[in-house]
């Protein structure tokens, strides 16, 4: 049976899921941190029955393996030098090998790429040519923190599998089908003409994946269904989905726009940016750095940028309380403003980390939009990462908790590129 990479690249790290295809099994997935340090962490879970899920590395001495709590699962463990992405994938395909998951390199016949910026170019998955790698590269002002890594690590793959099918998967394709006035801002025309500036959003390939299960769940065709779906993590984007395709969605020519995020402003006046920059006499670089990575949970709460944290103090801290008042109060907002553009919804979906495992900030969406037919089920509701409808059986809205899986959406479209 046929082998599949689905990899995300960040410039210092490399997560990735093997599975089995078309059986869609996941057989082993990693991650290696701090790659280009001396004490780079690489773990890497397998064996049977592997539950998919993101990785974090643990920060261990000494390479060893060890079992999963239920035994029938096993993890790798080491911290060594890494200097670039090209060791990172080599020393991570030969331990596939020495743990006995592959025999050969080319049992894996197709690899594909999260990219994060597709710009106009992408509407879909494609095979990466030269061509394609030369768009990714130019395309990397719209995400300068993301495309150079993504293309770094397409690179890297290709060279040590070269045979494999090389695939990029875009996280703006999905949002290509947003009308103009939609996509559009109200800047000078030529501004998008010559420079592209327009939303593009983010999330598609989670907001792709959710929509197609929310329908799988429901048992009605995709393209029958208005769909809010909410992606809330440390990023955070509301996507409007209608008759199959992205209609609108939060985030804008950047991850910036949109809903408050965990260090993300979210949307900002453009005039407050330019009155604070002025009076703090901030660069462009510093003031982006703020709106970036200070601001959003942590700057109104002042203490942390994690939800749990300040779901635990909230009762105690007036600016935590503060800081999720204001991320459920935006994310109402949104919700209202796409039931009004599709005139109406059949489902609203939460996923990501925040979305999948926080009960309580679930409850407190689904409370403030109880006006148009949702009725949350709180027995329902108090579950972590699981599929799940968690309205009542009379709510005229339903609401669903679906765990995202980007990685096999990346896998099915490597797939459908291999005939």
């Amino acid at each position: 049976m046929a082998k599949t990479m689905a990899v995300n690249a960040g410039s210092s790290s490399l997560k990735f899921q093997l599975l089995e295809m078309p059986a869609e099994q996941v057989i082993a997935q990693g991650v290696i941190e701090r790659i280009g340090m001396d004490d780079a962490i690489v773990t890497i879970k397998y064996g049977a029955e592997i539950n998919a899920e993101r990785l974090v590395g643990h920060s261990e001495d000494d390479e060893h393996i060890t079992l999963s709590k239920d035994g029938k699962g096993k993890k790798y463990e080491n911290v060594t030098a890494i200097k670039n992405h090209q060791q990172a994938i080599n020393f991570m395909l030969q331990k596939l090998t020495d743990l006995g998951i592959i025999e050969d390199f080319n049992e894996i016949t197709g690899v594909g790429h999260r990219v994060v910026a597709g710009g106009e170019w992408f509407n879909h998955s494609v095979v990466v040519t030269d061509e394609v790698l030369a768009k990714i590269d130019r395309l990397a002002d719209y995400a300068p923190l993301h495309n150079p890594a993504n293309a770094m690590g397409i690179r890297a793959f290709q060279k040590l599998l070269p045979d494999a099918l090389s695939v990029a998967v875009f996280d703006t394709s999905f949002h290509q089908t947003m009308p103009d006035e939609n996509f559009l801002y109200a800047l000078p025309y030529e501004y998008y003409t010559r420079y592209g500036a327009r939303k593009y959003g983010a999330h598609g390939t989670s907001h792709r994946y959710v929509a197609s299960r929310a329908a799988e769940l429901i048992g009605k065709d995709l393209k029958s269904l208005k769909l809010i779906t909410l992606h809330l993590g440390a990023g955070a984007s509301i996507t409007a989905i209608k008759d199959g395709k992205s209609l609108d969605t939060s985030m804008g020519f950047s991850p910036l726009a949109g809903v408050a995020m965990a260090t993300r402003s979210g949307d900002v006046d453009a005039s407050l940016v330019y009155y604070i920059q002025e009076r703090e006499g901030l660069s462009n670089e510093e003031m982006l750095n703020i709106l970036n990575k200070k601001s959003g949970l942590l700057g109104i709460s002042t203490i942390s940028s994690d939800m749990r944290d300040l779901l635990d103090v909230q009762d105690t801290n007036e600016h935590a309380d503060m800081a999720i008042r204001i991320f459920i109060n935006r994310v109402v907002k949104y919700v209202g403003q796409y039931v009004a553009e599709m005139g109406g919804v059949d489902a609203i979906v939460f996923t990501a980390g925040i979305g999948e495992n926080s009960v309580p900030v679930r409850k407190m969406i689904i409370d403030k939009l109880n006006y148009f037919g949702v009725k949350l089920d709180e027995e329902k509701n108090n579950v972590r990462g699981k599929e799940v409808e968690i309205s009542t059986n009379d709510s005229k809205v339903k609401a669903l908790l679906i765990p995202t899986n980007e990685e096999l959406m990346i896998a099915r479209d490597v797939e459908s590129l291999k005939a």
